[in-house]
């Protein structure tokens, strides 16, 4: 049905400074660069979905995900999400072969010049101050993100500018 959020479990992998990131070679979000993740299966928790969704996607083993917060994202379009976001520390190996895109190692210092879904940012600069976070994000039906907030304390943050 349009507009029912559909629920995923998002993981970011990081070793040291760097983060292995995935540049999604489907939509949504193609040629983005995002955690790994995905839906939910039925009768799965978010944390189950976190290390399932990890080993297909890199054929990494985790065993202790940190929640670290939660994104829903609404729009008229269809992409309407309730995320789940982990964090994973990992070795670091050679970025493995993905089917859902290219993987690769982001330094820190560089995500907010690598091609990101405008939510993103924000996010890795509150995981990487160890602050769990709310946020909701509204879209048009371009998915232009309008406006985002977080919702623990009622502000507004600003998106990033493309």
């Amino acid at each position: 049905m349009e507009g029912i959020k559909k629920i995923a479990a998002m993981v970011i992998l990081k070793s040291g400074s760097r983060y292995l990131l995935l540049k999604r070679g489907k939509a949504p979000n193609i040629g983005k660069y995002l955690p790994v993740g995905g839906r939910l299966e039925p009768h799965e928790t978010p944390f189950e979905c976190a290390i399932r969704e990890t080993y297909e996607e890199t054929g990494i083993r985790i065993e202790h995900p940190r929640f670290c917060g939660m994104l829903t994202e609404s729009s008229p379009a269809d992409y309407n999400w309730i995320s789940y976001i982990y964090i994973a520390d990992i070795e670091a190996i050679e970025a493995p072969f993905c089917e859902e895109g290219l993987l690769e190692w982001i330094d820190a210092e560089m995500l907010d010049k690598i091609d990101t879904p405008p939510t993103d940012l924000l996010i890795y600069q509150y995981v990487d101050k160890n602050l769990n976070f709310a946020f909701s994000a509204k879209y048009d039906n371009q998915l232009n993100l309008i406006e985002m907030w977080e919702e623990m304390t009622a502000k507004k943050v600003l998106p990033r500018q493309s």
